[in-house]
């Protein structure tokens, strides 16, 4: 899993509104990284449909807003044995 800042228009996902949470992100901002997977052309979202859609929405007032930050669920790219704490074999 790797986290990571990517523009909202590289994140496939379905458009679904909440007025609460565009009011909460653009006083405070997207606090939960929108969980994506990797795809040959960008990422698809798992999680995070309406903080993605809110974060569409305030971009057209605020260019901060295409940013998003994203936990990308199947990079295991850097998942060597010290990702997982383990520098020798014990086997």
């Amino acid at each position: 899993m790797i986290n990571t800042v990517v523009d909202i228009k590289d994140i496939t996902y379905s458009y679904s509104e909440d007025k609460d949470l565009v009011s909460s992100i653009e006083k405070r901002g997207i606090a939960i990284p929108v969980h994506v997977n990797k795809v040959d052309d960008g990422y698809i979202c798992v999680d995070g449909h309406k903080r993605l859609t809110a974060c569409q929405i305030l971009s057209e007032k605020n260019e901060k807003f295409r940013r998003i930050p994203i936990l990308i669920l199947n990079d295991y790219s850097k998942a060597g044995s010290a990702f997982w704490g383990n520098t020798q074999n014990k086997h």
